[in-house]
């Protein structure tokens, strides 16, 4: 199919209808061989609470954005390279069902489908795409991913020291490495991840002393091998920027203390034929 479409009218027509919805916030999608498979609504667990957003998938990437008007205006545009894309299904929550989460090294986050149809699709076909990158550019599948940032009603405490109890005046924040939802006194530290950002980011007091760590090792390895060969990971927005509401003033909504947020155990609107 994705030959058969490839540079064709169609094709063009339907990739420059997204671009005009994007406007001059978004960048240009139409390259030679792209092609455009298909387009929903899908649910997006962010920091305060789960929106609504748009999702186009491409033969060689995922865009997504923030809807303004269906089908006319969308802001806020990511483009996720499908290479980076590992995919991993979540049981159902009380609060989300059908959900999967998107998994890459510099973001990772949930995502919830209107029905369990609707899910298999989206995940069949994303697997489709990346199991053809894949093969096509000999690479091999991405190990190393962004923590997903828990939201911030799921907890009412530090998830660190479990002692400081937020409120209005008492923000929380997210370590980039754990994803937690910590305190000020427990995230103080910066720490440099340039598979994240190039500048340091906030992480938390146990995983900063993790990093420090794992640094302190490289260092010795580079030491014995003075000569390592260095790859820089270039691409899209880190974690710490999307869907991130500035203010904390909203009543914290008790979750489960059992609750497991993100463990394995257990409309589509068109693909283009």
């Amino acid at each position: 199919m994705v030959d058969h479409l490839a540079n064709t009218e169609i094709n063009s027509q339907r990739i420059a209808a997204v671009e005009n919805c994007f406007g001059a916030s978004g960048q240009p999608l139409a390259l030679p061989g792209r092609v455009l498979l298909g387009e929903g609504i899908l649910t997006k667990e962010c920091r305060k609470k789960p929106k609504p957003r748009i999702f186009f998938l491409f033969n060689d990437i995922l865009v997504y954005g923030s809807i303004v008007i269906n089908k006319r205006k969308y802001n806020s545009q990511h483009i996720i390279p499908l290479e980076d894309v590992t995919l991993e299904t979540l049981p159902d929550t009380l609060q989300m069902k059908n959900r999967w989460m998107i998994k890459t090294s510099k973001k990772s986050f949930v995502v919830s489908a209107a029905s369990l149809t609707e899910r298999k699709e989206w995940i069949s076909h994303l697997e489709e795409c990346i199991k053809h990158l894949l093969t096509k550019t000999g690479r091999q599948p991405c190990r190393e991913h962004a923590a997903p940032w828990i939201p911030d009603k799921a907890t009412d405490i530090c998830m660190r020291c479990t002692q400081t109890k937020f409120s209005t005046l008492t923000r929380r924040h997210h370590c980039r490495k754990c994803g937690f939802v910590v305190c000020a006194d427990c995230s103080r530290q910066r720490f440099l991840m340039p598979r994240l950002s190039p500048k340091p980011l906030r992480v938390c007091n146990l995983c900063y002393r993790q990093l420090l760590a794992e640094k302190k090792e490289e260092a010795e390895a580079d030491r014995r091998q003075p000569e390592p060969i260095r790859s820089a990971v270039q691409g899209y927005e880190p974690s710490s920027g999307d869907d991130s509401d500035k203010s904390d003033d909203e009543k914290a909504e008790q979750w489960p203390a059992d609750t497991e947020f993100y463990t394995s155990e257990v409309s589509w609107s068109s693909f283009h034929s």
